[in-house]
């Protein structure tokens, strides 16, 4: 099997495995509208002021529910032996990082994606703010899934290592945040959100790009050390 195939049939399966455990995919969008409507409450309600926090609001909410996800990446692997399996194989590690990345990002961060107008609504965003808000969560979640990938690879062994990958993700978390809500906050005074998205787009790149290679050198070296 080639390298191609043998990622394409990863996909396929991390996939279907979602599909038989949709109410775990529909866990980060009951979260989001959970928080997001504590916000509204909150805030008072009033429509003036939920516009205005709503774009910031949108993006920590999606950026936290993407969080919860990360546990899946390679829990099941580690557990039933398949980690060790991809270790020993021919396949290289990073190219089956690269489609554990895809595959997390199609069942969670696109389900985000998709739940962000009902966000929105919620909050009472402008509308003329929906596009610019969609373009910078769809740019943001798939930097969010990569920065998850090499967490999860850190802590694929650990039996109890929640709070490590928080202490890895949080913070890594902030200039995604920082440019996503940028570009709404630019347009909603005026002004253009190319240089916000351009840079958001530059670091997911990169994230996207280093990601799998991390990844894989972190459960490297996870193989070798104690659990």
């Amino acid at each position: 099997m080639s390298d191609l195939s043998a990622t394409r049939a990863l996909i396929a399966r991390d996939l279907a495995l979602a599909w038989h455990r949709r109410s775990d995919v529909l866990q980060p969008i009951a979260f989001s509208v959970l928080v997001v409507l504590l916000f509204a409450i909150t805030l008072g309600g009033e429509r003036e002021r939920l516009s205005m926090m709503a774009a910031p609001i949108i993006w920590v909410t999606v950026l936290l529910a993407n969080f919860l996800s990360f546990d899946q990446f390679f829990r099941e692997d580690a557990g039933d032996g398949t980690l060790d399996q991809w270790l020993a194989g021919t396949t290289p590690l990073a190219a089956l990082c690269a489609g554990k990345a895809i595959a997390h990002w199609l069942v969670y961060g696109l389900t985000l994606l998709l739940a962000t107008p009902i966000l929105a609504l919620l909050l009472a965003l402008d509308s003329k703010l929906l596009p610019v808000l969609l373009t910078s969560i769809a740019i943001g979640t798939i930097g969010a899934t990569q920065i998850g990938l090499i967490a999860s690879a850190l802590t694929a062994r650990l039996r109890r290592g929640g709070i490590l990958l928080a202490l890895i993700v949080l913070p890594l978390f902030l200039p995604l945040l920082i440019f996503g809500s940028g570009a709404v906050d630019a347009v909603q005074a005026g002004l253009p959100a190319r240089s916000a998205l351009l840079l958001l787009g530059a670091q997911t790149t990169l994230l996207a790009t280093l990601a799998p290679l991390a990844a894989a050198a972190s459960l490297r070296i996870g193989a070798d050390q104690p659990p």
